[in-house]
């Protein structure tokens, strides 16, 4: 079984301002109510976190993972998990900018839970869970972008 999806939201905030926010990740629990801690392992030459241990709350379970994110900025973010409690995860942000205040951002997510975690997930709990993890990350995001 697996939990994938990916949700769109119009941001009336520069494409700029939507990657930074995303690209902070020490930030991120500060806007994004699923995420419960970040904890920055490495960074790259320009002091991006490129490896972080994360705690989510997924509501039917809380969730570690350690995550590797690679930066294409300001266009994209990917993030692929390289350890955690579920068998494999990796996501990615998008921005395109549709005039110079207005970005379209893209979050897309795809879990394996594996076989213990997919067992709590059934029926509408996986709904209320994608809701969780993705709708509600990229509508965060846009909430956070427009506050001035």
């Amino acid at each position: 079984m697996s939990l994938s999806g990916e949700h769109t939201v119009e941001i009336a905030a520069p494409r700029e301002r939507c990657y930074a926010i995303a690209a902070d990740l020490e930030r991120a629990p500060e806007w994004q109510t699923s995420l419960v801690s970040v904890d920055v392992l490495e960074r790259d030459g320009d002091g991006r976190p490129t490896l972080v241990e994360t705690v989510s709350d997924a509501k039917v379970k809380t969730v570690k993972s350690r995550l590797r994110f690679s930066y294409a900025p300001p266009q994209r973010i990917d993030t692929e998990q390289e350890k955690g409690d579920v068998k494999a995860l990796s996501g990615r942000w998008t921005f395109e900018e549709i005039d110079a205040g207005r970005t379209r951002a893209t979050y897309a997510l795809e879990v394996d839970p594996g076989r213990m975690l997919g067992m709590l997930l059934r029926g509408p709990a996986v709904d209320r869970v994608r809701e969780i993890l993705i709708v509600q990350a990229a509508e965060e995001l846009k909430v956070r972008a427009e506050q001035r």
